[in-house]
């Protein structure tokens, strides 16, 4: 493999230099340098692959067609070294680069990254528990099933996403919700310390006696590209999980929210053990508009406690089921294994536009799904989008200060987010796509009756500001752009969320 690398990027090197820039060879070509060069900086577990190859394809295949990068090399580094000397030779030539684990970061922003390097960490991978079994190290490409698999192996776990096949440091670098959260706070909350290439291409350590720390537990897609994270890990306090799954037709709208509200939120006190979950979308074989399924999910339980779920079974529902099983099946049970749809890069356009509210005003959430209901109907393209609430426990993550890290919504009990979905069809239908979201996304936000709109990060679309994706506190602006001015002055890592 390293002999065929070295002799495609030769290849490739020498055809870049003599063909003009109209030819149809440079859009493969990167802007400046010296392909031979990089590939010989690199260490002989490296990879490089070029737009033709299969792996290429699989590398650069996303959860989200819409607005993607546009990657002329890709970079597979096999150990943290080469991601430094993958930035250096980058920033010595003006290519830009991206780093890419999961493929699910879907903000149209990366989109701005063109004619670039995508340095895809497949093959930094693993977790090594440490002695003392308060802690794991986590390579920077490990997805988050490994991370609970290998953890639950050894009687321990930690706070992930609730997706299978998202990494661990995508969501993390963002605050990164999960269904942990509730005991253990956000997946940056777990972070002790970790190992980062900066934009100057330097490879260093760093831990809470840093200064960029801070920036690192919410906005770190803005800082570096993390090559290994070491994080808190738990003993498993309980082995058993229950859920119970309602699907309700539209007549229940009303009384569904009412009942989230009066016997799950219960003011912003949700029980630790207690996450409510769902999505509504159209499913015809059960009913022509769009139904909701819900669920309900308790730690430490073989059945989920009657007192939560009575209400909902005397609201009606079409149908229902339970079970119950460990930490390890609650991707399967929500739709988020590696089997399930959002797992799955099939060209498709997956955009999302998320809003963080504390509780559901149930005349808007009529709003909001009739609306989703007419523009299913009026735009069939259109017909494979969802809508998902999602209601995490929230007591781990209002017991770590707000002003402690840069992730800026811990008071914020719900994440509401449409995902409009479509296979691309040119301008007209990814602008109606954009509107419907946009406009699902402003009735909510109007019926908080908030001046503040906050949206997270993770899920963004990419139109928001950066006072919606970090907070409004001017403080919070300015510390951000305090470390990016002093870490990244020439924005570097600028096409995920930018702080600016």
């Amino acid at each position: 493999m390293e002999v065929l690398t070295a002799v495609a990027a030769w290849a490739l090197s020498s055809a870049c230099k003599s063909i003009p820039a109209n030819h149809w060879l440079s859009s493969i070509c990167p802007r400046g340098g010296n392909l031979t060069e990089l590939s010989g900086r690199l260490s002989a577990s490296a990879q490089v692959y070029y737009p033709g190859s299969d792996v290429f394809t699989e590398a650069t295949n996303r959860w989200s067609s819409f607005d993607a990068p546009g990657v002329n090399v890709v970079v597979v580094p096999g150990i943290d070294d080469d991601v430094a000397q993958t930035v250096k030779y980058a920033n010595e030539n003006d290519i830009p680069y991206l780093a890419v684990t999961g493929g699910h970061g879907a903000i149209i922003t990366t989109g701005r990254m063109q004619n670039g390097i995508e340095i895809w960490m497949d093959q930094l991978t693993g977790i090594e528990i440490a002695e003392d079994g308060a802690s794991a190290t986590v390579k920077g490409g490990t997805l988050s099933k490994a991370v609970t698999d290998a953890l639950w192996a050894a009687g321990k776990q930690t706070v992930t996403g609730g997706c299978e096949c998202t990494s661990l440091l995508g969501p993390g670098l963002g605050g990164g919700h999960g269904f942990l959260q509730g005991r253990h706070g956000l997946i940056a909350d777990q972070f002790l310390s970790m190992d980062i290439v900066l934009a100057n291409g330097s490879l260093v350590t760093i831990d809470k006696n840093t200064d960029i720390w801070w920036a690192m537990q919410g906005a770190g897609h803005n800082f570096g590209i993390v090559t290994s994270v070491t994080s808190k890990i738990y003993d498993i306090q309980y082995e058993n999980w229950a859920y119970e799954m309602f699907v309700f037709t539209g007549d229940k709208v009303e009384g569904l929210y009412e009942n989230i509200n009066n016997y799950l939120l219960k003011n912003g006190s949700q029980p630790v053990e207690v996450i409510n979950y769902g999505f509504f979308l159209n499913v015809p074989a059960i009913d022509p508009k769009p139904v909701t399924y819900f669920y309900i999910l308790q730690e430490g339980a073989t059945a989920v406690d009657s007192i939560y779920t009575q209400p909902f079974h005397d609201l009606g529902a079409v149908q229902s089921d339970a079970g119950t099983g460990s930490y390890l099946d609650l991707p399967a049970w929500t739709g988020l294994n590696n089997e399930a749809a959002p797992c799955q890069h099939t060209g498709l356009a997956n955009t999302r536009f998320p809003l963080d509210i504390q509780v559901y005003d149930v005349p808007a959430m009529r709003q909001v799904y009739d609306l989703f209901t007419s523009a299913m109907e009026e735009t069939p393209a259109l017909n494979g989008s969802f809508f998902l609430i999602e209601g995490y426990s929230l007591q781990g993550v209002q017991a770590v200060a707000s002003d402690s890290t840069a992730f800026p919504f811990r008071g914020d009990s719900l994440l509401v987010a449409p995902v409009i979905s479509w296979e691309p069809a040119g301008p007209e239908l990814a602008q109606q796509a954009a509107d419907l979201g946009n406009e699902l996304r402003r009735i909510l936000h109007e019926a908080t009756g908030r001046a503040e709109m906050h949206t997270y990060v993770n899920y963004a679309f990419g139109d928001e500001t950066t006072k919606n994706w970090y907070g409004y506190e001017d403080w919070r602006q300015e510390r951000l752009l305090e470390l990016k001015n002093k870490y990244d002055p020439e924005r570097k890592f600028s096409f995920y969320a930018p702080i600016a």
